[in-house]
This record gives C-alpha cells, sequence and structure tokens, in this order.
C-alpha cells in the first residue's frame, strides 16, 4: 500500500533486509520499497535501523518515521509525517542517481 494516509502524510510498504553490509535504501520493486540495514533483527534493532535511515534518506525529523505494521516481518507499513508521497519518491530517486 503507497499513498497518502492523511494530506500530510504517507503510508509507505517496505521490505526489509536485516544484517545486510550497510543501510541502504535500495530502490522501489513495485509498490515496495525495499531497503538494507546492517543491524540484526534482534530487540528491534533493526526496526530502529530502519527508521533512522528512512529518516535520513527523506530528510524528515526520526519522529516524523514511525512503524505502522510489521514489527517482527520483512514487510513493513511505515508512516511518514509532513511529506507527501511525491516528495518522498523525488527524495529517494535523487538519493540514488
Amino acid at each position: 500500500m503507497r499513498g497518502p494516509a492523511r494530506a500530510d502524510s504517507a503510508l509507505l510498504r517496505v521490505r526489509v533486509q536485516p544484517r545486510a553490509g550497510s543501510d541502504e535504501v535500495v530502490g522501489w520493486d513495485g509498490a515496495t520499497l525495499r531497503v538494507r540495514v546492517h543491524a540484526a533483527p534482534v530487540d528491534g534493532e533493526a526496526n530502529q535501523a530502519l527508521l533512522a535511515l528512512l529518516a535520513r534518506a527523506f530528510r524528515v525529523p526520526r519522529s516524523a518515521v514511525t512503524l505502522v505494521r510489521g514489527s517482527h516481518a520483512r514487510d513493513k507499513l511505515v508512516r511518514v509525517e509532513g511529506c507527501s508521497l511525491q516528495t518522498l519518491e523525488a527524495r529517494i530517486k535523487a538519493g540514488l542517481l
């Protein structure tokens, strides 16, 4: 599910690969954003690394990125406050080039 949940936020489907060599946003795979994080999926470390990485990639405060669903799964639903989906897509594309 990609799309705005409210006028000032966006919901993103994210697929996370924990224990990767580095933290990076891989790019879009259809409607899902693929992300790699170095942290292991232990005690929520991979989730925290994911949220911090997305905040940096989207250039928003860490508090603007929240995990909505999927805390124990690779497929997650993340809300980003304060940006439209189009803005987020543009920021990811700019970072990948």
